[in-house]
């Protein structure tokens, strides 16, 4: 029997639509619009995208007792 090595290079993106970011975090995009209280980052065309590093600190701080609801930490999230 032959065998064959197959090579998947995936590039993962760093900023996500809407939808991505839902899923991303694992939540329905209603629940993503009620919980997920930062801006997306708006490109100079309009688009409107998700920085992955800004969602996974947002869900870290969910894991040490939401942190990100402090009001310094808001700011910091909108500079």
């Amino acid at each position: 029997m032959s065998s064959a090595t197959l090579q998947i290079n995936v590039i993962p993106k760093r900023m996500l639509t809407k939808t991505e970011a839902a899923h991303h975090c694992g939540r329905s995009v209603r629940r993503f619009e009620v919980e997920y209280n930062f801006p997306p980052v708006k490109f100079a065309n309009g688009d409107l995208r998700y920085d992955v590093h800004d969602l996974d600190a947002w869900l870290d701080s969910l894991k040490a007792g939401g942190a990100d609801h402090d009001a310094d930490a808001i700011l910091e999230k909108l500079k």
